[in-house]
């Protein structure tokens, strides 16, 4: 037990062994960063189109920020919330809290106020930090509309002015920054960051992390993707507050050393200016992003010899769109396999192509090892389909107040149940099949969305696709497939795709019965997919009902 009242489920002999190993650098996230400021204080930390902050710069907001919090009362183990869009303000409430031993819990803007009060009450946050303003909602007074139900909450910043029973979040950082002889003693086993998970819950989940396994899990995946860790440039087109961002500070700025390249929203023209102006070495980024500038005609023209790799994550992608992104970007594809809930499996930049098509790549033991496993628990050989369970450096410590999830997903040894399914080929690399909870069942027959959504990507007009089940009275669920295509491609029918997809080896029984053309689908906060609201969408078609705009 820490500060905060969260309890490590992984025992404590094995992150010990981890120690020892040198996968823990056994040190915090805010010593870490300090010594590369001192190192290379001119150096750039976080890059965007607006502005540039140097890790000299950051270090010294960052104490300041610090100061400001420890006077307004956050101590060791308390939790800081915010919801920001991209930019530089997020590392610095992310080093600030660090170096007083608290918590963060970013969380992505555009959750709504069910999720915002699940997610604040679930953590106990002490303070939040919220823009005035997102998607035409004053956050300010859904906070303030919901602070009788957090009994916890004390401390309202705002990002921009000041306001009644507000503090500016850049008025904090005007400050006298805290001396390095008053910052506290930190356990590097105490957490630091609080990873949201959506999950197949009704509710999001809050995943506890330490700073050992933030920097020495999430920290060295990035480092073996690019072993010269000062020269990575990562853009970073997904959220820094959801689980897939949260590589940002901890891994590349604390643990790389290296630099950041933010916007504020996603944007396929500015993301394609931002390689060209802002040189990345990297881009972090969901399969529908990927696939939405690859399909720009503006990429072609812009200066892409920056680019090393692309790092593909929160969703499988199919080959097609590999082969796509390989070409058009001109450089390697990484696709990684990974979760908030403590799980990590990727691709190198040394594997053939034919690797990357089939596979995530070959379990990292020194970052998380993987076991495939049957209904009971007991390990299956190699070639056999299976539930994933993880546990590694990587490791969480525990969901946050929500025993029951624990008790659900986790075991005595501190392994995962992933509810993913996959199995490990004869080389040694990780195939994915799947969710267990994402089965279509149509007339009892068991339909992987996964399956067809590959194969739907492959057709040469096809840039995403998604598919849903329609509630059917007859068979208890329908396959319905939501798709974008490229620019200038006419619409085809329902007729022609399901005859595509059967050229392509897909059984009858798994074809899609409707078909929905969108210019683009709606993603969730994260930036993957949302399919509960194309799900709610579709919901009212009948049978019989073709395409629908």
């Amino acid at each position: 037990m820490n500060d905060s009242g969260i309890i490590d489920l992984v025992p404590m002999d094995v992150r010990r062994e981890w120690v020892r190993d040198g996968s823990y650098p056994n040190k915090s996230v805010f010593q870490l960063f300090w010594q590369h400021a001192e190192r290379h204080p001119e150096k750039l930390a976080v890059i965007s189109p607006e502005e540039r902050i140097s890790y000299g710069e950051l270090l010294d907001r960052s104490l300041r920020l610090a100061a400001s919090l420890r006077a307004a009362g956050i101590v060791p183990g308390d939790v800081v919330a915010y919801q920001l869009t991209n930019n530089w303000r997020c590392c610095a409430i992310d080093l600030a809290a660090a170096a007083l031993g608290a918590v963060v819990a970013p969380f992505p803007p555009g959750r709504g106020r069910l999720d915002t009060e699940s997610l604040l009450r679930r953590c106990d946050a002490r303070a939040v930090v919220v823009p005035a303003e997102f998607g035409g909602i004053d956050l300010c007074e859904l906070i303030e509309s919901l602070r009788p139900s957090l009994l916890s909450l004390r401390i309202l910043i705002v990002e921009g002015e000041a306001r009644r029973g507000w503090s500016s979040l850049d008025c904090l950082m005007d400050v006298e920054p805290l001396a390095a002889e008053t910052l506290p003693e930190v356990c590097p086993n105490s957490p630091v960051r609080l990873l949201v998970s959506s999950g197949t819950e009704s509710e999001p989940k809050l995943v506890a992390y330490s700073h050992n396994a933030l920097l020495g899990g999430r920290g060295r995946f990035l480092q073996r993707l690019h072993a010269d860790s000062e020269s990575f440039r990562g853009l970073y087109l997904v959220p820094l507050g959801s689980a897939f961002g949260s590589t940002a500070t901890f891994g590349v700025l604390s643990w790389l050393g290296g630099s950041i390249v933010v916007l504020p929203k996603f944007d396929v023209p500015a993301a394609i200016r931002a390689i060209e102006t802002l040189r990345p070495t990297h881009i972090l980024g969901v399969p529908t992003m990927l696939q939405r500038i690859a399909a720009d005609p503006l990429l072609a023209e812009v200066d892409k010899s920056s680019l090393v790799g692309l790092i593909s994550g929160g969703s499988l992608i199919d080959e097609a769109s590999v082969r796509r992104c390989v070409e058009v970007f001109g450089c390697g594809f990484i696709s990684l396999y990974g979760s908030a809930d403590g799980v990590n499996c990727h691709n190198t930049l040394d594997d053939p192509l034919e690797v990357v098509l089939r596979s995530v790549g070959r379990p990292n033991p020194g970052v998380c090892e993987i076991r495939i496993v049957d209904e009971q628990g007991a390990e299956l050989p190699r070639g056999e389909v299976g539930e994933i369970k993880a546990r590694g450096p990587l490791s969480p410590m525990q969901y946050v107040n929500a025993p029951e999830l624990d008790a659900h997903y986790r075991d005595a040894g501190g392994w995962v149940c992933t509810g993913d399914l996959g199995y490990i080929d004869r080389d040694g690399y990780l195939i994915l099949a799947g969710r267990k909870k994402d089965i279509i069942i149509r007339g009892g027959q068991n339909i992987s969305p996964v399956q067809i959504e590959m194969l739907a990507t492959g057709h040469p007009d096809v840039v995403c696709a998604a598919c849903v089940p329609v509630p059917a009275t007859d068979l208890g669920q329908r396959v319905c497939i939501c798709v974008t295509l490229r620019e200038g491609a006419p619409r085809f029918s329902l007729a022609e795709l399901t005859d595509y997809l059967r050229q392509q080896g897909l059984e009858v029984n798994k074809l899609p019965e409707y078909l929905r053309f969108y210019r683009q689908l709606p993603l969730n906060p994260a930036g993957k997919v949302d399919k509960k609201a194309l799900a709610a969408e579709v919901a009212f078609l009948e049978s019989g009902v073709g395409i629908a705009c």
